[in-house]
């Protein structure tokens, strides 16, 4: 049976108490007093500064265990890593490079396991590249010059949704540039720096901590929607 938790998809950034709020409803879907949370950060090729700040920011939130999860070193233990994921009661999933994350996950075949925990009740929550890396599908360019080179991707595909992060300086280019490359009807949604998206089981969505943008494919066009307001 799909036990599937809502996923928390954070943009980060700002610091705000609305984080530490999230992540303190991240803690509460867990059912555990003091939960294990296994930090991923394959995005940012396990880096230990990345880690120590995250961690911290994580740890800020209220009593809890975060255990690193070493996957993209090549010399990682992968079956060591496997256990700690299955251990784990919530899984975090840092940032940095999208594509780069994907592939070493795909690399050390771990993707079917982060799927199926999911699946078993895990709560997922992930932070700029790490929330990209949570949802459906992501934009590359084969020749960053030409923009008939761009393609999608797969992710996780945890959150069925097709999200950015932090890109509200650019006005979410990239987020258009992905919907442009999708079916009719397609919404993306633009995660502004300190906001947070909450993507139920069911496939509703939910603003946290601020407002979230909403772009929708027409035709060959992108629309804007009406804000996702807290």
């Amino acid at each position: 049976m799909n036990k599937n938790k809502p996923v928390y998809l954070l943009s980060g950034g700002r610091g705000t108490k609305y984080e530490k709020d999230i992540i303190r409803s991240v803690f509460k879907d867990t059912g555990k007093a003091r939960p294990n949370i296994a930090y991923v950060g394959v995005a940012n090729g396990d880096d230990w500064g990345f880690y120590l700040m995250v961690s911290g920011m994580i740890k800020m939130a209220g009593d809890c265990q975060v255990t690193r999860i070493l996957i993209a070193p090549k010399k990682a233990d992968i079956n060591k890593a496997r256990t700690a994921l299955n251990l784990a009661d919530a899984i975090f999933v840092s940032g940095g490079d999208v594509e780069a994350g994907m592939q070493v996950l795909q690399e050390k075949n771990l993707i079917d396991l982060l799927t199926d925990l999911s699946n078993q009740g895990k709560v997922f929550f992930g932070s700029s590249a790490g929330a990209i890396m949570l949802a459906k599908e992501w934009v590359r360019w084969k020749d960053p010059d030409d923009d008939s080179t761009a393609e999608l991707f797969p992710c996780l595909g945890i959150a069925r949704v097709l999200c950015d992060t932090h890109a509200e300086g650019d006005n979410w280019e990239e987020l258009k540039a992905a919907l442009k490359l999708e079916k009719e009807g397609t919404q993306g949604f633009g995660i502004s720096s300190g906001s947070c998206l909450k993507v139920y089981p069911e496939g509703r969505t939910e603003a946290l901590g601020g407002a979230v943008a909403r772009y929708q494919k027409h035709r060959d066009n992108v629309t804007k929607m009406t804000d996702l307001l807290p």
